[in-house]
């Protein structure tokens, strides 16, 4: 059997404390350290049972394994790129390219923004600002749980995690107040980053 590439779990950018008022120390060390490590487990396991199937010629189990890894990978990978959009000396509004191209596919920062708290509002999962290589522009998208609703071939350049473990604690159940809080601590430089890494490979 192949050696796999075993997931790990990130650690934070920054101290688990850093994002105070706007998220707490509890909820990042719970978020960070049980949930995210939850996701990376999961994906962990199914990719063995995976392997483990190929080996043995039993495929009975790998439909169930399969799903797991889309489910446990795209909470590992949207929860990573959630982390990394954040910081403590972060808020404000882009600048830049991103900032141009904002404008450009939502009219205005106040059109995206507006844009993207609605999918925020919505969503059973995920809120997403993703790059639409086929369309070639921004688009906010509403994700249920992490997997579902997305959009193939779309690249998240920034994520907000609006599961109730993400919140509750600190807001109970004000999602709304949740949401202005994420805008206060988004790392604009990570976006902008992300952006384009994923522009330059696709335009």
């Amino acid at each position: 059997m192949p050696e796999l590439s075993e997931p790990e779990l990130p650690p934070l950018p920054y101290d688990y404390d850093a994002l105070e008022p706007h998220i707490s120390e509890q909820v990042l060390t719970w978020h960070h350290d049980t949930h995210h490590q939850g996701y990376v487990n999961g994906l962990a396991s199914a990719e063995e049972t995976l392997a483990e199937n190929r080996e043995a010629g039993d495929f009975s189990s790998s439909a169930a394994a399969q799903g797991n890894v889309t489910h446990n990978g795209c909470g590992h990978y949207l929860h990573t790129l959630f982390w990394e959009n954040m910081h403590p000396d972060g808020g404000g509004e882009p600048d830049g390219d991103l900032a141009d191209r904002i404008e450009e596919d939502f009219g205005s920062y106040e059109g995206w923004k507006g844009d993207f708290e609605a999918a925020a509002s919505a969503a059973g999962g995920w809120a997403l600002l993703v790059y639409d290589p086929v369309a070639k522009q921004l688009r906010n998208v509403p994700v249920d749980k992490h997997d579902q609703g997305a959009l193939w071939g779309a690249h998240p350049i920034l994520a907000l995690d609006v599961w109730e473990h993400s919140y509750y604690y600190d807001y109970g159940p004000a999602r709304g107040d949740f949401i202005d809080a994420f805008f206060e601590v988004v790392n604009w430089d990570k976006v902008a980053d992300e952006y384009a890494t994923v522009t330059e490979l696709f335009e």
